[in-house]
C-alpha cells in the first residue's frame, strides 16, 4: 500500500502553530470583510457608517479600545513566543511547540502558562533560560512548576527590573497583626509580594554588612511585636539592633552567653510544658485557638553566641538551639536568627538544615551563600555572592521544598520601626 502524501503542515508542524497565532487576526479580518458586504447590499453607504460608527465607539470607549488593544498585543506576544521556542529548539519529541494556554501583564514583564508537549518538561527548559532570555531580549526569564499537573509551566519573562525602588512595609500604620497569617517578607522578581509562614518553620537570615539582613530581621519583629498574643524573646549579640524592641519583649538578652544560656533554658522548659499540654489534651500541635500564643526566638549575631565565650557554653548554647529548632515548631516555638558572618564554623549543617526557610542576602562569596541555602545551590545559579550590591535588601530566599528565589525586603525606617514599636507597646499594654 502506497505511502500517504505528507503535506508541509505534517513536516513542519511549526506551522500550524504560527496561523493559529493570528487566529485573532484573522478572524477580525474575515469578520471586517463579511460586515462590509453585508453592509453594502444593504446601501452604498452602509460600509461607510459601519466604518464611522466602529471608528466612534473606539475612540468614546476606552473600555472596548483597551481590551482590543490589549488582546491584539497578547496575541503578538505569542506568537514572538512560540517563534522563540522554535528558533531555540524548545520543542517535543514530534516537533510540536509548547502551547500558550493564558498570557498576563504582571509589573516586570509578561507571566505564560505553557502546556509542554510530549518530550519536554520543565528540566529541559530550566537549561535554556540564559538562551531564551537573549532571544526575547529579557532581563531575565524564569520557569516555575504549576499546580495544574506536571505537563504545565509558569513561564515567566522579566522586562523591567523589580527592584529598581524600595519597597515599603506593609506594617506601617498596621495597628495590629496576627503570626497565623502569612506575612509578607518582600516583593520577587515578578513584582508581586512574597509570603511566608511563621508557624511551624524557623527562618536562617545570613548576609555581610550593608546587605540588608537587620532590615529583614526587622519586619519579623515588627510583625511578632504587632501580634498581642505572640511571646518574643530577644538575642542581640551588639545590644542595638534590636534595643527599640525591648518593651515588647518578654526577654531581652544583650552579649553575655551566660544571660542567653538561661533564656534558652527558659524557652526550653516552655516547650517541654506545651508537650505536656499537648499529650493531656491528645493533639499533637499548638494552634490558633489555644490560649497561649506563637512563642518568637530572635536572635541577632549568631555568631557571637556560637564562637564566643568558653566552649562548654557555647556548645551548651548549640545544643539548646539545635533542640528548640527542631522540636519546637509543634510547640508554637517559632526561631529567627540571623548572622553577618554566614561560615560553616558559624552556622553548621546540622542547624541550617533545621531552617525550614532560609534567606540569603548578598554574601562575600559562593561558600558563604551556600552556608545559608545550602551546599551546591551557588553552582546551580543561586548565589548570593552575585546580587548587586547597589541593591541593599536583596536576597535569595528558600523555601522548603523549593528552588531559591529573588526578593527584596520591605525597607522600614527608623522613625517606622520606632513607631510601630510604640504601637505594639501600647496594643499589649491595654
Amino acid at each position: 500500500m502506497p505511502n500517504k502524501p505528507t503535506t508541509d503542515f505534517q513536516r513542519h508542524p511549526w506551522m500550524n502553530h504560527v496561523i493559529w497565532g493570528w487566529r485573532l487576526e484573522i478572524a477580525l479580518g474575515l469578520a471586517t470583510v463579511v460586515a462590509l458586504e453585508i453592509a453594502r447590499s444593504v446601501s452604498p453607504i452602509a460600509p461607510w457608517t459601519l466604518g464611522i460608527v466602529l471608528l466612534v465607539l473606539l475612540r468614546a470607549n476606552d473600555s472596548i479600545r483597551h481590551r482590543a488593544l490589549t488582546r491584539l498585543r497578547v496575541a503578538q506576544r505569542e506568537r514572538t513566543l512560540q517563534a522563540i521556542f522554535w528558533r531555540c529548539a524548545v520543542i517535543g519529541r514530534d516537533g510540536e511547540l509548547p502551547t500558550v494556554k493564558s498570557v498576563s501583564l504582571i509589573p516586570t514583564g509578561w507571566r505564560y502558562l505553557l502546556m509542554l508537549p510530549i518530550g519536554l518538561h520543565l528540566g529541559s527548559i530550566e537549561g535554556r533560560l540564559d538562551e531564551l532570555a537573549a532571544a526575547l531580549n529579557a532581563r531575565s526569564v524564569r520557569v516555575r512548576p504549576w499546580s495544574g499537573g506536571s505537563r504545565y509551566v509558569e513561564f515567566i519573562v522579566m522586562t523591567g527590573d523589580p527592584f529598581r525602588v524600595q519597597v515599603r512595609s506593609l506594617l506601617v500604620g498596621r495597628d495590629q497583626d496576627t503570626l497565623w497569617e502569612p506575612i509578607s517578607i518582600g516583593v520577587g522578581e515578578d513584582g508581586r509580594l512574597v509570603s511566608i509562614a511563621l508557624p511551624e518553620h524557623n527562618l536562617l537570615i545570613g548576609g555581610e554588612p550593608g546587605s540588608g539582613k537587620s532590615v529583614a530581621l526587622s519586619n519579623i519583629v515588627a510583625a511578632a511585636a504587632l501580634d498581642p498574643r505572640a511571646h518574643v524573646t530577644l538575642l542581640d549579640g551588639k545590644e542595638v539592633e534590636l534595643s527599640v524592641w525591648r518593651d515588647i519583649a518578654e526577654d531581652f538578652v544583650g552579649s553575655s552567653l551566660s544571660d542567653a544560656l538561661v533564656a534558652l533554658e527558659g524557652l526550653r522548659a516552655t516547650m517541654e510544658t506545651r508537650y505536656r499540654h499537648l499529650a493531656d489534651s491528645r493533639r499533637r500541635k499548638i494552634g490558633e485557638d489555644d490560649i497561649d500564643g506563637l512563642h518568637v526566638l530572635v536572635i541577632d549575631e549568631l555568631a557571637l553566641y556560637l564562637r564566643g565565650g568558653e566552649r562548654v557554653a557555647r556548645d551548651r548554647f548549640a545544643e539548646l538551639l539545635r533542640d528548640l529548632v527542631a522540636r519546637g515548631r509543634a510547640a508554637g516555638i517559632v526561631v529567627v536568627a540571623a548572622t553577618q558572618k554566614p561560615s560553616h564554623e558559624i552556622v553548621p549543617t546540622w542547624i541550617r538544615d533545621l531552617f525550614s526557610y532560609r534567606l540569603a542576602m548578598r554574601c562575600t562569596n559562593p561558600d558563604a551563600s551556600d552556608t545559608i541555602l545550602g551546599q551546591g545551590w551557588a553552582s546551580q545559579g543561586y548565589n548570593a555572592a552575585t546580587i548587586d550590591s547597589a541593591k541593599r535588601g536583596v536576597g535569595l530566599l528558600l523555601a522548603e521544598g523549593g528552588v531559591p528565589r529573588l526578593v527584596r525586603v520591605p525597607y522600614l525606617a527608623d522613625d517606622e520601626i520606632d513607631q510601630i514599636a510604640q504601637r505594639a507597646f501600647r496594643l499589649r499594654a491595654s
